[in-house]
């Protein structure tokens, strides 16, 4: 699946989406675990930010500056209207750069749509737009492979490189782990949090 045809699959489905994640808390414990971890406050690049919502209300809420990215047109077009002090743009993960280095990167429950063989490679990417001791907070697969699954009538791609790969790449990223968990159990939803030297 490209990012072009994923984003326009979020694209579809982005009005029901923000409806249904409205209320929610799901992963506002693990962002606030990451929170702590982070010694400075300032500039924080939300990954696959969506239309925006219960992550981003809590980092700002913290007095953190988010940058949100997303492949999907639509949801950016939400997260602008829901975010406007907050700066977003439409972008690929996998082809982004940015001279900015950021205290804090969260990546819920997104980058486990890339393909399998760009994993390392975002993870060393976004190692790299990390100041020293930024924190990384990120979910994925706790098994290696790729499938796909039926969601909101749709056909959506999922990947991992399991937890051992994903360590080892962060290990190699001059990244400290902080916190890993098994957060949906017996789910295969793992949040790691990382902090580079």
């Amino acid at each position: 699946m490209t990012p072009e045809e994923l984003g326009k699959k979020y694209s579809k489905i982005s009005k029901i989406y923000r409806d249904e994640t409205k209320d929610s808390k799901y992963g506002i414990v693990q962002i606030q675990r990451a929170i702590s971890y982070s010694e400075k406050k300032g500039i924080a690049l939300d990954v696959g930010c969506g239309a925006g919502g219960r992550i981003i209300n809590e980092l700002t809420s913290n007095n953190i500056n988010v940058h949100g990215i997303d492949i999907s047109t639509s949801m950016i077009e939400l997260a602008r209207k829901a975010h406007p002090n907050c700066t977003f743009e439409i972008a690929d993960i996998c082809e982004y750069k940015t001279d900015e280095k950021f205290e804090l990167i969260v990546a819920w429950d997104s980058i486990f749509h890339i393909p399998l063989n760009r994993h390392k490679k975002v993870l060393a990417s976004l190692a790299k737009m990390l100041k020293p001791k930024g924190i990384l907070i990120y979910t994925f697969g706790d098994d290696k492979g790729e499938h796909t699954d039926i969601w909101h009538d749709d056909t959506f791609y999922y990947s991992s490189i399991g937890i051992n790969e994903n360590l080892s790449t962060l290990i190699n990223s001059d990244l400290i782990i902080k916190h890993i968990e098994l957060d949906q159990y017996p789910q295969n939803h793992v949040y790691i949090i990382a902090q580079k030297y």
